[in-house]
Parts: C-alpha cells; structure tokens; sequence
C-alpha cells in the first residue's frame, strides 16, 4: 500500500509539475493575432485583446481587455468592452501543435452600448455583414476592390464554441436622435450553448430592467442573418415583471403614459415577421397627463403581428378584462421620422355592455373628472371609439353609451340655480339616469361632446352640446324637457316650460360652466321673462291698435 501510494503522488507530482510549466512552454499571448484575427472576420467588426496569459490548470487564456467595434454608422465609441475575458481552449493541441481549438467564451462584466435609429435600425444589425479582410489586410469593412485578400460574406468564417456567457454585464440602450438618458439594463447573465451563426442557438437570458424589475428569457435564436443581425429567426418565452415601459424607452415620455406591467409572451420570428400574444397586469395605469394611477390592477391578453423591416405592425385583438366583459383594441402602427418611440397608431376601442363599476380603475387612469367627487354606481357603458395619431398627440372620436347608471354624491336637478328654488322640494345626492348618450372628440385641444342626449329621472329629457378646454374649462349648452320626470327638476322645469309659453314639451336651456370637478349650471330664466315681457308688451301694444 505505501508503494501504490508512493506511485500516486508521483504522479500527480509529475501533473502538477507540468501543468506548473505550461506557461513556460507556451506563451498565450503568441496566439492573439490568430484570435483577433478569426473574431474580426466573424463578426465584421475590429476586436482588440489585451495580453493573454494561460493560468495554471484553468484552461482558459485570459485577456485583461477585451474591445468590439461599433458600427461607424452609429458611432466611433466600441459597442462592447470588457476587463476580462476567459476564453476556453483544448490543451492538447495548443501545447503540442501550437492550435487554438476554442471551446467556450466567458465575458466578465462587459459594457455594452445598444443604439436604435430613428427609422428602426439597429447598431448590433449589421454585426457578420461587412466584409472583413485577412489578417494581412487592413480595417474590417473596408472597400473590396482595393485588396485581393478581401472575404466575401459568403466566405465569412463560423465561431463555433460549446458555450458563451456573459457574467453580470450592463447594456445601455439609446436612440437617435438622442433624447433622454439611454435605459440601462444592470446585472445581464447570458449563457448560449452551442453557440454558431449558422445554427439555432439554445439560450437563457436575465438581467434587471431600468427602474426595477427583471427580464428572464428563454428559447432558440438563429441562424444569423448577415445582412440584418436584427431579423434572425427566433423562437422565445419572456417573463417580465415590474416593466416600466418610459424608463425602459418603450413609450415616450411626454405621452402623459405610464404604468408597471407583468407580462409572459411567447414571440416566434422567421426573420421578417414576428408573431407575439401573451398576457399582462397593468399596475399603476395612466392613460394621460391629466390621469391618476388606477387603484385596482387590469388584465390584458393580446395578440400581435410585426413586421421587421418595415417597423409596423398589426394588433390583431388586444382585450382588457373588465368584469365578465372586455374591452377590444383593435388596428395598426407604423413609425413616422424621426419618431420611431412614438409610432403612429390606426386603433378602434370597443366595448358594449361594460359594467360601470369595474370601469372605475380605468376611469381614474384616463382623467375623468366627476362634480364634487362623485361615484357612477351600476349600469353599463358601451364605445366604439377611433384612436389614431401618436401618443403625445391622440386623436379619439365616437360613441359612448351610460345606461341605466347613478351618479351618486351628485343630484343635477337640485343644483340647477334657478329651479331648486322654485321647487321649495327638499334635495338629494343622486342622478339617475336612464340613458347617456353622446359623441365626443378628444384632442390636445380640448373635448368636443356632441349630439348629447339624456333621460334622467328627476329632471327628463336632456339635449344639446358643449366643449371642454384644455384648462378643463366647461361650456355646454343644453336643453332641457320635462316628461316623465319627478321630483325636484319635474316641479322646477316645468314651471319655467310653462313660463316659457309652450307648455313642457318646449323645454329649458341651461348653460353650463365651472370645471368637472365644480360645474355651475345655470338655467335660462333671464331669457324666458325677457321674452314673456315681450309677449306681454305685444299683446298690449295690440289691444291699443284694436
């Protein structure tokens, strides 16, 4: 036993010992042109090692540095660096042949620099597609006709390796033209297995998305297509949570937009069109600059397609869960210039029968203001509403339907100054309105309401129009007709038909100022006396002629 044990330790003598002398016997940093060379024609683009050492027993070369080019296009700064990188090589043939058989690529904290044009374009899209030159020609991408010893893309050589990761890298994400601060992603963890351009690659990605939050995906990309890096066939499933989509660059920030989504999709690309639908809670909903966040999460489930290379795309159905019902969105985007974070939307919004009561998450995010903070309760809304434009500058128009609804901490007929008081009825908090019906038109300027017509109870029938201004200024000019009302606006109303010579079937005009929030309704008894003064006198003025 003590002579096998002898035996052992000598030869694990004899391994360390050479092992230990490895360095002496090879000097890694001989092999960096060979390297450099094989990743610059690869990927089109300049890479840089700094001195390559072989530790002992890692089988990695080690570079302290590490520097890939950007596309000129974009800019001169480098699209990825690195302190370290270990690169796993096969021993054998490097000590004894002088080979590099690379096995793996570990990437230690890089710095990565992602930039999208204005028209869609990315930075990363051209990586495998400029011609590249030997080792004894000059820069990659340089003219083919001024050296023989040019690669064509067909000839560009493949990097085949078992494995690449990337360990706790930061990608920074801009636009151009530059507005804002470029979203940073902290913490990114990227392993490839099998890794080839000319092959699906098998992948799982990680990182912290800006303003908190995470990204894990999973799935196959590739093979790489050398004309555009951007449109290579994939197929993944992303889990987002806590997404932030303004810090993350996916809205603009003066959209007035905002909210936190969970989101799990799954999104297959065949290179030109890619295909997406998932689900997603939407936290904190902001629908516009005059909104508050929504109290209460919503559900959405969606269906989408995009077209790669023209940067459009078609939605074919994206619905919000409210109650047992949904609203339905609907339609297309394009990019316009120099606004390709802000497209240009072509939606219809629809929804019938949808119960009010759980519209008060999204009624809180869109703005709507109601006087003296009151609730709607019961009853259902219905629209079919037209969306186009950019998000900073939407354009929405069309029908919305109340039905059978209350507007509670608010009765519209005792607050008609004028005609509570001709009542001398003891007031409510409560309208109660049979039908709401009109049409508006939303802009940057302002609301338009159009053809409004309502039955409410204590009051009865109401028409007419008026506008809402950007200061949320109110000016609306109604009618009102006393029918089968009751109560207090039946006794006032009805009074001034009667004054109004016509008898209920005449109706009131009411003027309506103030803000949402503290409207002032005024009914128009100047007018009626003025005109009954004028009756009067006429018939005076008469009976002398007689």
């Amino acid at each position: 036993m003590k002579r096998w044990a002898k035996i052992l330790l000598a030869v694990v003598a004899i391994v360390v010992a050479i092992a230990a002398l490895i360095p002496v016997f090879v000097n890694a940093n001989t092999f960096r042109p060979a390297i450099e060379k094989q990743l610059t024609a690869t990927l089109g683009r300049t890479v840089k090692l700094g001195e390559l050492r072989l530790p002992m027993f890692s089988g990695n070369l080690v570079a302290e540095d590490l520097s890939v080019s950007d596309d000129p296009s974009f800019s001169a700064t480098p699209f990825l660096t690195a302190k370290e990188i270990r690169i796993g090589v096969s021993l054998k043939p490097l000590i004894f042949a002088h080979q590099v058989n690379l096995r793996s690529f570990q990437i230690q904290s890089p710095q990565i620099n992602v930039i999208r044009a204005a028209n869609g374009n990315w930075n990363f899209s051209s990586i495998g597609r400029q011609l590249a030159a030997s080792a004894t020609a000059g820069t990659p991408g340089a003219d083919a006709t001024t050296s023989s010893k040019k690669l064509s893309i067909e000839a560009l050589p493949d990097l085949s390796v078992g494995q690449v990761l990337i360990q706790d890298g930061r990608v920074a994400v801009s636009m151009l033209s530059a507005h804002g601060e470029p979203s940073v992603y902290d913490h990114v963890n990227l392993t490839a297995r099998d890794f080839s351009f000319t092959s699906q690659v098998p992948f799982d990605l990680n990182a912290d998305l800006p303003a908190g939050g995470t990204i894990n995906v999973t799935g196959r990309l590739g093979p790489l297509n050398r004309d555009d890096a951007a449109t290579s066939p994939g197929d993944v499933q992303v889990a987002l949570k806590h997404l932030d989509p303004v810090a993350s660059g996916f809205l603009n920030p003066d959209a007035g937009v905002s909210l936190l989504a969970d989101i799990d999709l799954h999104a297959v690309s065949d290179g030109q069109i890619l295909t997406s639908n998932g689900t997603a809670q939407l936290q904190n909903l902001k629908l516009r600059k005059g909104g508050a966040p929504a109290p209460k999460p919503l559900d959405l489930a969606y269906n989408v397609t995009h077209r790669l290379k023209e940067n459009t795309g078609v939605i074919q159905d994206a619905a919000i869960k409210i109650g047992d019902s949904a609203i339905h969105i609907s339609g297309s985007y394009e990019p316009v210039a120099n606004g390709a974070d802000d497209p240009l939307l072509n939606l219809k919004l629809a929804g019938q029968s949808l119960p009010i009561d759980e519209l008060q998450p999204l009624m809180t995010a869109t703005g709507v203001h109601l006087p003296n903070g009151s609730k709607l309760r019961g009853g259902t809304l219905s629209m079919n509403l037209a969306v186009t434009g950019q998000t900073k500058a939407l354009v929405i128009s069309g029908p919305i339907a109340l039905d059978n609804t209350k507007l509670v901490g608010f009765d519209i007929g005792s607050k008609i100054h004028g005609i509570a008081a001709l009542s001398g009825m003891k007031t409510g908090d409560t309208t109660d309105f049979e039908k709401l019906h009109v049409n508006v038109h939303i802009t940057d300027a302002g609301v338009v309401a159009r053809n409004i017509d309502a039955v409410i109870t204590a009051i009865g029938e109401l028409t007419g129009s008026g506008t809402v201004s950007p200061a949320n200024q109110l000016d609306f000019n109604l009618i009102v007709k006393v029918a089968s009302a009751t109560g207090v606006g039946k006794v006032g109303v009805g009074l001034l038909s009667k004054l109004n010579g016509s008898g209920s079937s005449s109706g009131v005009p009411l003027h309506v100022t103030g803000t949402p929030d503290e409207p002032y309704i005024t009914a128009d008894v100047g007018g009626i006396v003025e005109k009954k003064t004028k009756s009067i006198a006429s018939f005076f003025g008469g009976g002398k002629k007689k």
